[in-house]
């Protein structure tokens, strides 16, 4: 329990940091310092959001200090060394999905860090509006116990464009020498939300391949899991897949004892009741999961409870995610 106002820093100003920026401010929690190793970017991210405090150098950031939680939403290889540079100041970390590039690498980062902070990492998708609305179905006996679950995703940002690169690769350079992309970058997703509605899984095998031309990462991934009592689950994806949006859309259906539920995109219904069918609009309402992870962290580091994704939770996920790429025969990332 932490008493008396809460102020953050942002660590890393990129394209995703607008909407975490965005989700301080409908808190009412304010920033006091942007911090990104590019002062131009870091300076157009701190003039929009009204905040006087810019750095390039995390160490002269938490040196100055004046600040109790750091939300850090750098590139994942500056991942372990900001968040234990912020856990021996004393600082609480919220961290970007995913911890690190490998469990080994989080789970010494966990160790590291220990109990002296709050640990939370930002892994929201899970708290999407459509997700959510599955979730609350599910929690209210709409379809019994789960017995079976398949999600299916699917863009076309990866597809080549006659004017330019693929719409993700300029949107985001470094897949151009990444050499994990879906599984490691979108479907850890997928598969905590899979982990949410279903329970503990594991892999149980795994084909990765790469569709696009001269890009080092997987696009497309099937994948095989088991739970409980013979729960079977699917999860399967392609980014470059022609006549689907740029940014990916998901379909999902989860069969339970007493009914099913299908999340086609954006729409949720029981299979037998689509009348009754529910649309979200999922450009209107993308904020919300950045608000409600912004807002667990808050409320956690503030009342002392539990985050719903705690970094031993995200830890489970982080595991499945690698058991992936395992099962693919992908060596462990170093």
């Amino acid at each position: 329990m932490t008493e008396g106002p809460l102020s953050a820093a942002l660590l890393g100003a990129g394209m995703i940091s607008l909407y975490h920026l965005r989700a301080w401010r409908a808190m009412g929690v304010p920033v006091t310092a942007v911090c990104d190793p590019d002062r131009a970017r870091a300076e157009e991210r701190a003039r929009e959001f009204g905040v006087d405090r810019i750095y390039t150098d995390a160490a002269d950031l938490f040196e100055d200090g004046g600040f109790e939680l750091a939300d850090i939403a750098a590139s994942v290889e500056a991942h372990d060394p900001l968040t234990r540079l912020a856990a021996d100041h004393g600082v609480h970390v919220m961290l970007q999905k995913p911890m690190t590039r490998s469990v080994a690498e989080a789970e010494a980062l966990v160790d590291y860090v220990g109990e002296r902070v709050r640990f939370m990492v930002h892994e929201n998708y899970r708290f999407r509006p459509h997700y959510m609305t599955v979730r609350r179905w599910i929690d209210e006996g709409r379809i019994g116990r789960p017995r079976h679950a398949a999600i299916t995703v699917r863009g076309s940002g990866l597809c080549p464009r006659p004017d330019g690169e693929p719409f993700l690769v300029e949107r985001q350079p470094y897949l151009r020498q990444f050499d994990r992309n879906l599984v490691f970058e979108t479907m850890i997703h997928h598969l905590d939300v899979l982990r949410l509605l279903v329970g503990p899984l594991q892999v149980v095998a795994a084909r990765l391949n790469r569709l696009a031309e001269g890009l080092p990462g997987e696009d497309t991934a099937s994948i095989l899991l088991a739970g409980s009592a013979g729960l079977i689950a699917t999860a399967d994806g392609c980014i470059c897949a022609p006549g689907y949006p740029q940014l990916h859309g998901d379909r999902l259906e989860v069969v339970g004892t007493e009914g099913t539920v299908v999340m086609d995109y954006n729409r949720v219904f029981l299979v037998g009741d689509e009348e009754n069918a529910v649309e979200v609009d999922l450009l209107g309402r993308y904020q919300e999961c950045f608000d409600h992870a912004v807002g667990d962290f808050i409320v956690g580091v503030r009342d002392g409870t539990p985050f719903e994704t705690d970094r031993l939770d995200n830890l489970e996920t982080l595991r499945l995610m690698e058991s992936v790429y395992a099962a693919a025969g992908v060596e462990a990332a170093p």
